[in-house]
Order: C-alpha cells, then sequence, then structure tokens
C-alpha cells in the first residue's frame, strides 16, 4: 500500500498565511455542501519543487459557480462566472483564485477546442497536458494537505521528466507541444523519451492550431525568465519552423535577448520588444506573413513593421557624412520600442551609437520658437509654419544655432528673401 503523502506543512510555509485561510474556508464550505475540493495544477506541482507559486487553481467534484459565491462571504471581493464554462474568479486585495467544476474533455478533431461536461477530480486531472500537472491536494477538513496522484506526476517531477497521458495527447491539442518545451527549459527538466517521439510524430499538428492561439503560446513563452532556452530547444527539435520557416533560436539571438535584458533592468523586456528581435533577421514579407499568421494586434504589428523599416534605412545611417538631422529624419516617426531593439539588433557601432544618439537626445530637441511666434513676426498661417519649424529644428539639431535670437535672426534672414 503506498503512504499517503501530505502536504499541509508545505502549504502554510510556501503559501501566504491569507491564501492558506482561505482555502481552508473554502474545504470546509465544500464539505458542508458534500462536494470535495482540490488545489490543483501548476501550484502543486511547485510546491513539491520548492517554488513560489500564488496562482491559486481550485476544481469542485460539484457547482464551482455556487461554491464561490458562497466564499464571497467568507473572503468578500469581486466574483467573475463564467456559466458556460462551470468556472468562477475571486479577487481580493493583491490575490485571486480560480474555482472550476470537475469536467472530463473529448476532441471532436485534432486543433479543436474540447467538448466538456461534468466529470470527476480524475476526469478533470486526466484531460491536463503532463503527468508533472495532474497533482491535486486535498482540501476538505480531514484529509486537508493529501496529495493525490492518480497518474505518476510526483514520480517524473523527481525523475525531471515531461511526460504526456497519452499517445494522443498533441494530437488532440498541439499547443501542449509549446508549453511542454517552456516547462522543460524553465524546471530544466527534459521530455521523457516516448513522449519526445511523439512529439516529433505529431508537431505537423501544429498546423491546427489557430494564429491566437500560438500567438498566447509563444507570448508565454516571452515572459519566461530565459525565453532564448526554449526558442533554442524548438529549432533544435524542429518545432520552431512552424512558427515561420526562417525563424532561428540561435548564438545570435541568445546575446540579443540578454542585451535587451540589460537594457530594461530590474524589469524584462516587454513581449513585443523580444518579438522584434527574434523577427529581425526576416525580410519585410517574412515579416509580414508571421503578422499575419499569428494575428498580431495593431501596436505589436507595427513595432515588427518599424523594425523592419529601420533595417531597411541602415545603408544611410551607415553614411559617414550623415548630420544629425538626417539622423532625426532617418529615424522620427517609428516607434521607439522599434528603435531600440535595432540599436541592440545592429552589429555597426557606428549606426548602433548614431540610434542611440537620436533616442536619448535628438529626438527631444525642439525649436524655441512656435507656430504663433513665427506668425507674429509675418509668417502667413499654412504649410510654410511647419516647414520653418522643421528648418528651426534641423539647425539646432546640427549646430547652427543654439538659442531663440539665433532662430529670431534666422527666420528674418529667410524672411527677407522671401
Amino acid at each position: 500500500m503506498v503512504a499517503t503523502i501530505n502536504l499541509s506543512s508545505k502549504l502554510n510555509h510556501q503559501l501566504p498565511a491569507e491564501l492558506v485561510k482561505f482555502m481552508q474556508a473554502a474545504g470546509e464550505a465544500a464539505q458542508n455542501r458534500r462536494q470535495p475540493l482540490y488545489l490543483v495544477g501548476g501550484v502543486v506541482r511547485d510546491l513539491l519543487l520548492g517554488r513560489a507559486n500564488f496562482d491559486l487553481d481550485l476544481v469542485v467534484e460539484g457547482d464551482a459557480i455556487s461554491l464561490a459565491g458562497q466564499l464571497m462571504s467568507v473572503t468578500p471581493g469581486k466574483l467573475v462566472t463564467h456559466p458556460r464554462f462551470g468556472t468562477a474568479k475571486l479577487q481580493w486585495d493583491k490575490w485571486s483564485v480560480d474555482l472550476a467544476s470537475a469536467r472530463s474533455e473529448t476532441y471532436a478533431k485534432p486543433g479543436a477546442l474540447p467538448a466538456v461536461k461534468p466529470g470527476s477530480i480524475k476526469d478533470d486531472l486526466f484531460r491536463r497536458d503532463f503527468t508533472i500537472n495532474t497533482m491535486a491536494v486535498e482540501l476538505q477538513p480531514g484529509r486537508y494537505g493529501e496529495l493525490l496522484d492518480l497518474y505518476g506526476g510526483r514520480e517524473d517531477l523527481e525523475r525531471k521528466l515531461i511526460r504526456v497521458l497519452h499517445e494522443k495527447s498533441f494530437k488532440d491539442d498541439a499547443t501542449r507541444i509549446w508549453r511542454g518545451l517552456r516547462y522543460e527549459q524553465r524546471l530544466g527538466f527534459q521530455f521523457e523519451a516516448n513522449t519526445l517521439q511523439i512529439l516529433k510524430r505529431d508537431m505537423s499538428w501544429l498546423d491546427t492550431i489557430s494564429g491566437d492561439r500560438i500567438r498566447h503560446e509563444l507570448e508565454l513563452i516571452l515572459r519566461e525568465e530565459l525565453p532564448e532556452k526554449v526558442l533554442r530547444r524548438a529549432d533544435e527539435l524542429g518545432v520552431l519552423v512552424w512558427l515561420h520557416p526562417s525563424l532561428e533560436g540561435n548564438d545570435w539571438l541568445a546575446e540579443k535577448f540578454g542585451q535587451a535584458r540589460e537594457l530594461s533592468s530590474p524589469d524584462l523586456p516587454s513581449v513585443d520588444f523580444y518579438l522584434s528581435l527574434l523577427a529581425y533577421m526576416l525580410t519585410a514579407e517574412e515579416n509580414e506573413q508571421l503578422v499575419s499568421h499569428l494575428r498580431f494586434p495593431k501596436s505589436v504589428a507595427r513595432i515588427l513593421h518599424d523594425t523592419a523599416g529601420i533595417k531597411a534605412e541602415l545603408g544611410l545611417l551607415a553614411n559617414p557624412d550623415l548630420t544629425q538631422s538626417g539622423i532625426y529624419s532617418l529615424l522620427q516617426g517609428y516607434s521607439a520600442k522599434a528603435i531600440a531593439a535595432s540599436s541592440i539588433a545592429i552589429d555597426s557601432p557606428l549606426v548602433s551609437q548614431r540610434i542611440d544618439l537620436f533616442l536619448n537626445k535628438l529626438r527631444y530637441v525642439k525649436p524655441a520658437l512656435t507656430g504663433d511666434d513665427l506668425q507674429k513676426m509675418g509668417v502667413a498661417p499654412g504649410p510654410r509654419i511647419k516647414e520653418i519649424l522643421n528648418l528651426l529644428r534641423n539647425a539646432r539639431l546640427d549646430g547652427k544655432i543654439s538659442s531663440r535670437k539665433d532662430e529670431e535672426r534666422l527666420v528674418e534672414g529667410w524672411m527677407n528673401r522671401d
């Protein structure tokens, strides 16, 4: 007989007291309803690994929405429900807890979203991606803290293995391939041998997944501490080409991602900043294909397009005779993130220095005179106002003038010639 493992001490030591108190109250409320309640998923995995994870996912063999409503009296806060999926989210202070009714899943075809129906905790755990994410902790009094490990998750955790639950796992939902790569690199694990063979056999099913869902997985990867490790592994296994055939997870990318982190420190780089580096080596046409395939929002698409646009200006930016106003003219109008990413991506010290000069100084240079000032000096309203302001800014950029008086004399000289 397998000895029962109780994780109550780990719960008390690794989770904030407020969350522990909530789980105990939730377990009591669920027991009074005669509906077993469990803590499930990644937080259980991380409890056993000693890693911080405060994202609580609870599963009840019963009505999660009704239970969540009852718990509002225990922990007043905001309640968001999704009756179609039998799920609820409780939020209070800085905490949030997801509750779901135990369910089973079936897939009508590969890549389709699953059809769900009520089920047991065993059904609910079996629908998950990898064994290390199938463990649960019982929360009802009398059994509080007991580990439920139906699919060998703890053993795989100890052996540092990523293992699917069944042969059709990647065919049912190929996004699990990207998730497996993410867990493998984050945790320092490796794919179990048979799982790796299934992955290689079934990676073509990635074509059945919508661009939106693939983009979501990519965004999660780019929020990892070292996303380049995941992308390198994806390249090694032949998975990265399913994002775009020309993408590479190589040493160059690892170096540039590292530089992006130095630039963004103490924060991590934003997802779109990483994306502009990942896509940097693509041609303009390939860049557009990636944007279209992954259905990036307009803000992200603009950064990728801008990065490609700056790349097309490299020859001009490298001109040894380029003036500061010329640098401004070439770079103004592009997004700051795209310009910063280009500074990292470009291997020319001269061009990189000029981009940094633009970011740190040139883009902030403006004439002292305004459009109103020019009209008072006798310049007629219209396009000429903007033209003169641009000329004044360029003169400042190139060091030809440095004061308001200089600007006034320059304008008066132009007007006299007119």
